[in-house]
């Protein structure tokens, strides 16, 4: 059966039912907290910075298989993929609330990518690695290479903004989800 956004819907309304809203609720409030702090400080850190960062790193490793460029940006890719991979994932196991908090966890990953891309022309953060102390400013050997160095500020600002997109989605699509669990519960009642 092909997928249908009326079909989502459904599923959504449906697996709603006998769930518990109030519980929820904190991680959009925290997500909420978490946007304010990156719209404040783009170098702000949340709890899932460590969890990215290791992601980050871990995509380092398996692009290494197919050569230097793809071993750096391949670690980008990671990041982004990895959280889209869990929406994926939640979806297919009809657990839709958890699977847009995960684009809550994407724009934590677009946020910190769009801090390193300002980076570039500068090179001023401190990177770390575990794979030694020959350390390479992803973004500015990748934009190094493609000729692009010149727009590190615009697709700097072109994360940072599909990080605010990603959040946005994040709070709408939970809101809506867990106006959903509350009005399933208030009909048990």
């Amino acid at each position: 059966m092909p997928f249908t956004l009326s079909q989502l819907k459904s599923d959504i309304i449906i697996n709603s039912k006998g769930r518990n809203w109030k519980w929820r609720f904190p991680f959009l409030l925290w997500f909420l907290y978490v946007l304010i702090r990156y719209l404040l400080n783009p170098g702000y850190t949340c709890v899932l910075s460590a969890l990215n960062l290791g992601i980050h790193e871990f995509g380092h490793l398996i692009f290494s298989l197919f050569g230097q460029f793809m071993a750096i940006l391949g670690a980008t890719f990671f990041q982004i993929f990895i959280p889209l991979f869990a929406v994926f994932n939640f979806c297919r196991q009809s657990d839709f609330f958890s699977a847009a908090l995960s684009f809550g966890w994407l724009s934590t990953n677009l946020f910190e990518i769009s801090y390193y891309v300002a980076d570039a022309n500068k090179q001023t953060i401190t990177l770390v690695s575990p794979f030694g102390e020959n350390v390479i400013h992803d973004w500015a050997y990748i934009l190094e290479k493609t000729g692009l160095l010149r727009y590190d500020l615009l697709l700097s600002l072109t994360f940072r903004l599909l990080g605010i997109v990603a959040m946005l989605f994040c709070f709408l699509s939970g809101i809506w989800i867990l106006r959903h669990m509350a009005a399933a519960k208030i009909e048990k009642c």
